[in-house]
């Protein structure tokens, strides 16, 4: 049994891809028999978030610019040293820090260096925020016992700002929970964003699709929206003039894939910041067609079981969904599940095990 920590700068209320992360890695880790403690922002939240693992949580949340989208942190001081402390008592034989640059949580943790830790990098894309905190991070980086990052692209970004080399590992999820609901399609064709509603998701490129199908007259597409975020009200009046146009608001993880059953195509058409499309494997493991913008990111995500469209470009993502419903069969379906197999949770998991043994290792030579 090992005891590991798990620490998430972004708080587990506000959904996003690092919070799922380390919620499926938990889960994961407790059906192997391990000890899981997280660690997140956000003191008045009391979720359980379906894990059997401890969570404590401190600090007021704050949102804040981030990589074209908000971040959800606490940046209390106070906070940081009630992490360490709550790390500390755990005992874990290893921390794993997500996003361990990502202010202000784990950085106490961090200093401290109590117990073996590993760093995983999550984000893609350069920023003000990375270029002008160079020594910072380097310093930072010293702390880390062994390095990870979730793609090639987020390898390249710590690469180049903070000089750390990481294994690229990939980001995993738990296959079988996406068919756990019932399979539930109408005999409407049904199209399925899911994302904050923020210019780079690019949510109006699906509606400026679905908008220009349907105006012509031929068999209808309905388009469910399925997120929040400050776009929204501009999404609306966008989408108006159709009613085929749903906006569902910000959903729970298992209404978002109660969502993914009932859909014939997942459509994700982001412009850029995306490191990795781990929303389209969670398509295509509910056994739903893919349509995304061919970016870094989505593209090695996508592979051959899914179409790829030239972001931005709303002629050539209706041309993506009609080719996308009339090639779905069931061996393409099978194909794209067994696809998504390789980014499952179990062989995510197997691989940071290695991580942990190296980083415990190196822990214990530096002592």
């Amino acid at each position: 049994m090992t005891r590991v920590a798990l620490v998430s700068p972004y708080a587990l209320s506000v959904f996003g891809g690092v919070q799922e992360q380390v919620l499926a890695m938990s889960r994961e880790l407790s059906r192997r028999g391990d000890e899981v403690l997280i660690v997140a922002p956000d003191g008045h939240d009391r979720a359980s978030y379906d894990t059997p693992a401890t969570i404590e949580r401190f600090g007021r949340l704050w949102s804040l610019p981030a990589n074209g989208s908000r971040a959800p942190l606490t940046l209390s001081p106070l906070a940081s040293l009630r992490a360490r402390d709550a790390m500390a008592a755990f005992k874990p034989d290893v921390v794993h820090f997500h996003e361990p640059f990502a202010p202000l949580l784990g950085w106490d943790g961090l200093h401290a260096h109590e117990a073996a830790a590993l760093g995983t990098f999550h984000r893609s894309g350069d920023g003000p925020a990375l270029r002008l905190t160079g020594p910072l991070l380097r310093h930072l980086a010293r702390h880390l016992d062994a390095t990870s990052a979730v793609s090639e692209a987020a390898a390249t970004t710590i690469k180049r700002a903070a000089g750390v080399t990481a294994t690229v590992l990939f980001n995993g999820f738990e296959m079988e929970r996406f068919v756990e609901t019932p399979r539930e399609r109408s005999s409407d064709v049904t199209l399925l964003f899911v994302g904050r509603l923020e210019e780079r998701k690019g949510a109006r490129h699906a509606i400026g699709a679905v908008l220009a199908h349907n105006t012509r007259g031929e068999d209808p597409w309905r388009l469910v929206v399925l997120g929040d975020g400050p776009e929204r009200s501009r999404l609306e009046a966008q989408a108006a003039q159709d009613t085929l146009i749903l906006f569902v608001g910000a959903q729970s993880d298992a209404q978002k894939r109660a969502w993914m059953r009932r859909a014939n195509v997942l459509v994700a058409p982001s412009t850029r910041g995306e490191s990795f499309g781990m929303i389209l494997l969670e398509a295509m493991a509910s056994e739903t067609s893919v349509v995304a913008s061919d970016i870094t990111g989505y593209r090695d995500a996508v592979g051959d079981a899914g179409v790829l469209f030239a972001a931005g470009d709303e002629a050539a993502l209706e041309a993506a969904i009609v080719t996308a419903l009339a090639r779905e069969t069931s061996e393409t379906i099978a194909a794209a599940r067994s696809h998504a197999q390789e980014w499952s949770m179990s062989r995510l998991v197997d691989e940071y095990a290695g991580l942990y043994d190296e980083a415990r290792q190196r822990f214990q030579s530096a002592k």
